[in-house]
């Protein structure tokens, strides 16, 4: 069972940065190759910006050669919402966190096995929490 994080907009601007909200809050995208988290190859788990709730392993993640970082699956499927996005003209699937709804990018059936899904997320959307040595 997932908690759920509500805070009113007022609260999610004095917690995020301009570039976090508009990512996390208003359904924004970082430009590619731009993110901190795209080359990162540290071990650790990725949690949500906005809320903390881990979404996914350094183990799942590789290089999509998308600008983007991806994983080919999440911690785990409860933690992570899925929605129709037809912005822009496209039809993708949206990807939110499930605690707190923010927006974290969107998965495409081009990823690599096992599961042959690429979950590309935008690095504004995520912390990384490194494992200890």
């Amino acid at each position: 069972m997932v908690k759920r994080v509500e805070k009113s907009d007022a609260e999610w601007r004095e917690l995020l940065s301009a570039d976090q909200y508009q990512v996390l809050r208003s359904k924004g995208t970082e430009r590619a190759f731009t993110g901190e988290h795209n080359n990162t190859k540290t071990a650790g788990t990725y949690v949500c910006g906005g809320c903390g709730q881990p979404l996914f392993s350094s183990s799942t993640k590789f290089d999509s050669g998308s600008g983007w970082p991806s994983f080919y699956e999440p911690i785990d499927a409860v933690h992570i919402e899925e929605e129709r996005d037809t912005s822009y003209g496209m039809v993708r699937t949206e990807v939110m966190c499930s605690a707190c709804d923010g927006h974290l990018g969107h998965v495409f059936a081009d990823g690599p096995a096992p599961t042959g899904l690429r979950y590309c997320i935008n690095s504004l959307s995520l912390k990384l929490e490194a494992d200890e040595e």
